[in-house]
């Protein structure tokens, strides 16, 4: 006879791994499948010749949800908080980044009428009720707290280093202001890349009865009348189950389900814009100017930061692992080799002749960072993880009504196996 399952899972990421191991505790078959060759999902870490790369810059809020949510599974985090001494760059000219005390102090970038409004916002943000924002877009917010230009935009580069959005005008302030506040409360750099904490979470949730399964794709998901799922894979095998949790994106979803449910969710998961950047990851010998580890463009969409000072992200522990990227808005049209270059030039400025000290290094054309750009109403159309579908729940960095980057996806992944959960001890007990 063909096995059913209580829960079949969609995605082997950080969703999809924090939803199975709660699902752990309600003694259901759960079995997880993953279309890649290995799991991690964009939270894999690739080792190159001994490097350890994330894709791209990933840095974990100390004191955030998803933190909380780890600390429940005993889920180990080990690795340092970097410190934010660095410059800003505007118009080829480095100034100290105001975004330490030492670097409010001895900025150039500021007058002393500027520092003051700037230090009064920082001493302000993180006491700021968030659902006071609801229905205001980043950019207004930022137009009604500041008068500077100059701080305005200093708003804007805090923005950007704690979200990735680069969409002013359409995010939503209440999202993008809370991870706001947790970006300055402080975040973690990752010993061995954030692989470990997949390793981890798959680990446990093995330990505890969940079969994975990779190179499994989905191509269709299907009900009959009692609610039965039917998953069709690629080569036409099916998998039955009672109830699913998915967490690939909204434009996959859309694609996967049936033509004669759509409804308001359907639309809205079609609309859904992604956050993308590109990303030269670069392992080095050394550091031509060691004392440069941290820098942000301020009206040029760049980053760049060395996370080997603060997590051991090679074999030997020795080499210099830092990150380069620009982030796009969705209006960029981008091409592949002149953004290379411009990242390229961006580092050259702050590292010149870093090629003769290269190990290795690589070039992402286009990543999703997040696959939603939080905008305002997007909280009535996510409200709930169970979809339009009964028993089929949504969990991933874009299904939180509150969250995204892994805040979202791991926040999202246990509010989808708790009211799964819920959902299951309601049809118990209306067939007592």
């Amino acid at each position: 006879m063909t096995k059913k399952w209580d829960v079949v899972i969609i995605g082997g990421g950080l969703a999809g791994f924090v939803a199975a191991n709660y699902l752990t505790d309600a003694n259901m078959s759960v079995l997880l499948l993953e279309k890649g060759k290995r799991t991690g999902g964009r939270a894999k870490t690739d080792v190159i010749s001994q490097q350890y790369f994330n894709l791209g810059p990933h840095a974990f809020y100390k004191k955030g949800k998803a933190k909380q949510i780890f600390d429940e599974l005993g889920i180990k985090l080990h690795g340092n908080t970097p410190k934010l001494d660095g410059v800003l760059v505007e118009d080829g000219i480095n100034y100290n980044a105001p975004l330490s005390p030492f670097g409010l102090a001895t900025t150039k970038l500021l007058n002393w009428k500027e520092r003051r409004e700037w230090m009064m916002i920082l001493m302000k943000l993180s006491r700021i009720d968030t659902e006071k924002l609801t229905g205001l877009t980043l950019k207004r917010w930022v137009e009604t707290t500041a008068n500077s230009k100059k701080v305005q935009s200093l708003l804007l580069v805090l923005s950007r280093l704690a979200t990735y959005c680069h969409v002013p005008e359409k995010a939503s302030a209440k999202v993008i202001v809370s991870h706001m506040q947790r970006a300055l409360a402080g975040v973690i750099y990752l010993d061995g890349g954030w692989q470990t904490v997949i390793d981890q979470l798959q680990t446990r949730a093995e330990k505890l009865g969940v079969e994975v399964r990779l190179q499994q794709t989905v191509k269709q998901i299907s009900a009959d009348d009692n609610n039965q799922y039917q998953l069709i894979l690629a080569g036409d095998k099916k998998i039955y189950a009672k109830q699913v949790i998915c967490t690939i994106g909204p434009h996959a979803l859309n694609s996967i389900l049936p033509e004669e449910i759509l409804d308001n969710r359907h639309k809205f998961r079609g609309q859904i814009e992604p956050v993308t950047a590109a990303t030269l990851d670069v392992a080095l010998s050394q550091l031509p100017n060691p004392d440069l580890q941290f820098a942000m463009g301020i009206t040029e969409p760049f980053y760049y930061s060395v996370h080997s000072n603060y997590a051991q992200l090679s074999d030997d522990g020795k080499s210099k692992v830092l990150h380069v990227l620009k982030y796009f808005h969705p209006n960029d049209i981008t091409d592949r080799k002149n953004v290379k270059i411009e990242l390229e030039r961006f580092l050259e400025r702050l590292q010149p002749d870093w090629r003769k000290y290269e190990i290795t290094s690589r070039y992402l054309t286009q990543i999703t960072v997040n696959q939603r750009l939080p905008q305002v109403g997007d909280e009535q159309m996510l409200s709930s993880s169970e979809t339009e579908i009964p028993g089929l729940f949504i969990a991933g960095d874009w299904a939180s009504p509150d969250s995204i980057l892994s805040e979202g996806a791991v926040t999202s992944g246990k509010r989808a196996a708790k009211e799964l959960i819920q959902n299951e001890k309601r049809s118990l007990s209306a067939n007592q």
